[in-house]
């Protein structure tokens, strides 16, 4: 079986995004470290496969993915579907939210993952 997380030709492009991270996902992430979400482990800029995903919490295979503007895009759109049921295809759960949730709505968005939660 084949390696599907955190090739090592991604861990530049994945260090780049953790150092560049959009104010978005830093408001997030500062909920989600530290197992601040009942007691779940978060990772962010984690690569699967070929891509590399905002967040990711093993235990629930679970990513979420925070969308701007760039994903109003047709063809950006088309793309996200396609990654979305790649990464669904090996079992996991991806659920997305405008970068403006985080910020209007931070409590209903921790409510919506703890939601995808297992158990």
């Amino acid at each position: 079986m084949s390696k599907l997380h955190n090739h090592k030709y991604l861990e530049n492009r994945r260090k780049a995004l953790r150092n560049k991270s959009t104010s978005a996902e830093a408001t997030l992430w500062k909920s989600l470290q530290k197992k601040q979400l009942k007691g779940r482990k978060f990772r962010r800029q984690h690569s699967i496969n070929n891509y590399i995903v905002d967040f990711y919490c093993p235990s629930e295979n679970l990513i979420i993915e925070l969308d701007g503007a760039v994903h109003l895009d047709l063809a950006q759109q088309n793309y996200d579907e396609e990654r979305t049921s790649t990464l669904e295809e090996l079992g996991l759960v991806v659920i997305r939210f405008e970068n403006k949730l985080v910020f209007e709505s931070l409590d209903m968005v921790l409510d919506e993952i703890s939601n995808n939660f297992k158990t």
